[in-house]
C-alpha cells in the first residue's frame, strides 16, 4: 500500500515512516498526482540492425513461419513446403504436434512428429510423449504459471514452457538453416528480429509465458528482449488486410447476380471456381476494382472503421480498427474480444458422436491404449470436415482404423456395425468398405455449435455504437476456409458490411505478422482490455471513505486500500503514452520496492478490496547499485508505465541521480 499526495498537500514527513500495515506491504509513497504524458521520443527505437524479421504464427491446429529481409520488405516469402504433408490440406504450414523421446528429449515437430509416432509399435508408442493442439491450455488456464503442466497422449505430464520452448527451439532452427541455405553464408540468429503471434484475448501472463519460452528456446534474452516482438493474430491480419489488392480477394457478396453469376454460388463453390470468373470478369461490380493504387485503401477513408474476424484452431478473435490518414495508422476502437470458439469445437462434436455412438469409457480407454491410431482417426476426419460445405448432398466418409474395429470387438465382444445399428444415431451409417458414412447434415451439425457461438459473439458486436457503421468486414485465420463458416457469416452480416475473405486466408496472419516485425509503429492507438491500478493510501475524507478503511497514524488519519488507477477498461491508450508515478522507499536503507498491482474488467473501481478486483502482478523495483556513497534522505523513484504495446512494460528512473532503476513488471511468478 501506498500513500498519494494531493496536489497542493504537503503530507507530513512521519508518514514516510510507513504508515500502512492493511495488507503488510512494504510503504511506498506516490509523489505525484496521477497523470498521462504522452512521449514520442519513447517510441523511436534503434530497430534497423536487423537483417531480417522471421514471424512465428504458432497456431493451435497448424504452424508456421514467413520471412523478410529489410532491404526488400515487399517480398514476404512463406517457409519452404513441409515434408510428408496430408492429402486434401493445404500444407504451407505444419500441424502443431510434437514428439518427446521416452527420455523426455526433443525429437521431432509437425507432420514427422506425427508419422514416427505412427509407425511406433503400440506397446513402444506408450512410452513416448505426443502432444498436439497444445496452446488452448494457456487460454484456458486460469492461473498459468511457469510449471503450468500439458498432459502427453499417453497421460504423462510434462512442463508447457518446456514444451512451447522446444518447438519454438525448433522453428528457429529450420528458419536459421532456410536463411541460411538462401544467403549462402551462415546466418545468426543476431540478424533476426523476431515475432511471434498470440491471440488478441490472450490475457497478460499467457503473452508473457509466450516471452519466456521464447528466450529459453534462444530466439531473444531478457537483455536484449526488443529482438523479440508479440504480434497479436488479428492485428497482423489487419496489417495484411489493408494491403490486399483485387486478385488477392474473394469478396462474397449477396447483391443480385452478375452477369449471370449469383453472389451465393460464390460460397459454396469455393475458391477457383471464383478466381476463374473474376479472371472472365474483371468488370463485375462484386468484385473491388483495382485502380492505380491497387489496394484496398483506394476504396478506403479517412475514418473509415472495419472488422477483422481471425477465426482459427482454438480461438476466435474480433479486432476493430480504423484507418488514419495520411500515413494509414491503425487505430483500435473496441476492445479485442472473442472466445474458443475455434475449429477444434468441430473435432469435439466429432469426438462426442462417437461417444455416443461407441461408448465414453471405450473412446477413453482406445485414445489411450491406441494413441496413434485415434491420431489416424482425427487425421482422417479432419480431410473430411474441409470437404464439408452448404449445398453438398452426397455422403462424406471416415475410414476407421482397422485397429479400432479390431479393439472395439475385444473391448465390447460386438461389432462396430452392431454399434452403429444400436446407437439409432440415423445419420451415421457403415459401409461395407469400413468407413463410417456421414450424411452432410450429420456433419453440419457437427460445425453448428461453433458457428452459432460466432456469428452470436460477432451479433453482440455489432451492437456496440463503435461496431455499427464497420465497412467491411474480414474473415481471416484458417477456419475462415470453411464455406459452412463463409456462408453462416454472409447470412447473418452480409446486409450491414461488405465481406472479404484474402485468398491465402490461412497465411494471412503470418504474412501480416512480418509486415508488423517490419514497423511496429503501424498501431498507434489500442484499447486496454482491463482496468490496472495499485492500491494507495488517501488522506480520509469524513463521510466519504468508509469507516472500516480508516488507519490512524501519529495523528493523521489515512483511508487504506484506495485503487490508484493506472489505465481503464476500454480505454484508448497511443503507442507511447506514459503513466508516470513516483514512489519513495519506507525507509532510505530499502534496497527493493515490490508494488502489487490490481486489475479488473470494471472501470468504476474504488478500492482493492471491490469485487471483481484481483491481484494480477507485481511492478518491482530494485534500488541497488543506483545510490552513491550518500544516500538522500528522501528518494524519490519515478516510475514509467507503457500501456499501448501488446505487452505493458515499464521503466523506472532514480530522480536524484537520475540513473535508470532495474525495473520488472510480473504478470506470472507473482
Amino acid at each position: 500500500v501506498a500513500q498519494r499526495e494531493r496536489p497542493g498537500e504537503t503530507a507530513p514527513t512521519s508518514a514516510y515512516s510507513s504508515p500502512a500495515r492493511s495488507l503488510g506491504d512494504t510503504g511506498i509513497t506516490p509523489l505525484s498526482p496521477s497523470h498521462i504524458v504522452n512521449d514520442t521520443d519513447s517510441n523511436v527505437s534503434e530497430q534497423q540492425s536487423f537483417l531480417v524479421v522471421v514471424a512465428i504464427d504458432f497456431g493451435t491446429t497448424s504452424s508456421g513461419y514467413a520471412y523478410s529481409f529489410t532491404k526488400e520488405p515487399e517480398c514476404i516469402h512463406v517457409m519452404r513446403r513441409w515434408e510428408g504433408g496430408d492429402p486434401g490440406v493445404s500444407n504451407q504450414k505444419t500441424p502443431t504436434t510434437i514428439l518427446l523421446t521416452p527420455e523426455r528429449k526433443f525429437h521431432s515437430f509437425g507432420y514427422a512428429a506425427r508419422d514416427f509416432y505412427h509407425d511406433l509399435d503400440p506397446n513402444e508408442a506408450k512410452q513416448w510423449l505426443y502432444l498436439e493442439k497444445f496452446k488452448m491450455k494457456l487460454h484456458t488456464t486460469g492461473d498459468l504459471t511457469m510449471d503450468t503442466d500439458l498432459t502427453a497422449a499417453n497421460g504423462k505430464k510434462v512442463k508447457a514452457l518446456e514444451i512451447f520452448a522446444y518447438a519454438l527451439q525448433y522453428f528457429k532452427e529450420q528458419a536459421l538453416k532456410e536463411l541460411s541455405d538462401q544467403a549462402g553464408s551462415e546466418f545468426e540468429n543476431s540478424d533476426v528480429r523476431w515475432v511471434i503471434t498470440v491471440p488478441a484475448i490472450w490475457k497478460q501472463p499467457a503473452k508473457q509465458f509466450m516471452r519466456q519460452a521464447a528466450y529459453q528456446a534462444g530466439l531473444a534474452s531478457p537483455e536484449n528482449s526488443e529482438q523479440l516482438i508479440i504480434a497479436l493474430e488479428p492485428e497482423a491480419a489487419s496489417i495484411y488486410c489493408r494491403k490486399l489488392r483485387l486478385h488477392q480477394m474473394i469478396e462474397l457478396s449477396s447483391k443480385a447476380a452478375v452477369n449471370g453469376y449469383s453472389g451465393s454460388d460464390t460460397v459454396g463453390a469455393g475458391f477457383t471456381q471464383a478466381k476463374e470468373h473474376i479472371r472472365r470478369n474483371r468488370q463485375s461490380r462484386t468484385f473491388l476494382v483495382e485502380n492505380v493504387i491497387g489496394e484496398i485503401w483506394s476504396e478506403l477513408e479517412e475514418g473509415d472503421k472495419y472488422l477483422v474476424v481471425d477465426s482459427g484452431g482454438g480461438t476466435v478473435d474480433l479486432t476493430v480498427h480504423q484507418i488514419r490518414l495520411p500515413e494509414g495508422h491503425l487505430k483500435e476502437l473496441y476492445k479485442a474480444t472473442g472466445g474458443p470458439y475455434g475449429s477444434l469445437g468441430v473435432d469435439y462434436e466429432f469426438e462426442k458422436l462417437l461417444c455416443k455412438i461407441f461408448g465414453e469409457d471405450f473412446i477413453e480407454q482406445f485414445k489411450i491404449k491406441r494413441p496413434a491410431a485415434w491420431v489416424d482417426l482425427m487425421i482422417a476426419f479432419e480431410s473430411r470436415k474441409r470437404a464439408a460445405a452448404p449445398d453438398r448432398t452426397n455422403p462424406l466418409n471416415i475410414t476407421l482404423p482397422f485397429s479400432f474395429i479390431d479393439y472395439y470387438k475385444k473391448f465390447r465382444g460386438h461389432s462396430v456395425e452392431h454399434a452403429l445399428r444400436k446407437s439409432n444415431v440415423d445419420f451415421v451409417k457403415w459401409s461395407s468398405q469400413g468407413m463410417l458414412r456421414m450424411s452432410p447434415d450429420a456433419m453440419n451439425a457437427l460445425f453448428k455449435p461453433t458457428i452459432d457461438s460466432i456469428i452470436e459473439h460477432l451479433r453482440d458486436l455489432f451492437q456496440k455504437p463503435e461496431v455499427s457503421t464497420v465497412k467491411f468486414l474480414f474473415l481471416v485465420g484458417g477456419f475462415a476456409e470453411a464455406p459452412l463458416l463463409q456462408q453462416a457469416v454472409q447470412a447473418a452480416f452480409g446486409d450491414k458490411c461488405r465481406i472479404i475473405i484474402p485468398q491465402d486466408v490461412g497465411l494471412t496472419i503470418l504474412k501480416g505478422a512480418v509486415l508488423f516485425g517490419l514497423d511496429p509503429a503501424v498501431i498507434k492507438v489500442r484499447r486496454s482490455p482491463l482496468t490496472y491500478g495499485v492500491g494507495v493510501l488517501n488522506r480520509y475524507v469524513e463521510g466519504k471513505h468508509p469507516p472500516e478503511k480508516l488507519l490512524v497514524k501519529d495523528g493523521t488519519r489515512w483511508c487504506t486500500d484506495v485503487f490508484d488507477k493506472f489505465i481503464s477498461a476500454d480505454q484508448s491508450v497511443a503507442l507511447g503514452e506514459l503513466v508516470k508515478r513516483s514512489y519513495t522507499p519506507a525507509k532510505p536503507s530499502q534496497l527493493v520496492i515490490v508494488i502489487n498491482i490490481y486489475s479488473s474488467e470494471h472501470d468504476d473501481v474504488s478500492f482493492i478490496t471491490d469485487p471483481g478486483v484481483k491481484k494480477c502482478g507485481t511492478l518491482r523495483l530494485d534500488l541497488t547499485g543506483t545510490s552513491g556513497t550518500a544516500v538522500p534522505a528522501r528518494r524519490e523513484i519515478q516510475t514509467l508505465m507503457q500501456f499501448g504495446d501488446t505487452e505493458i512494460k515499464a521503466t523506472a528512473i532514480d530522480i536524484a541521480t537520475s540513473k535508470s532503476v532495474k525495473v520488472g513488471i510480473d504478470f506470472l511468478n507473482y
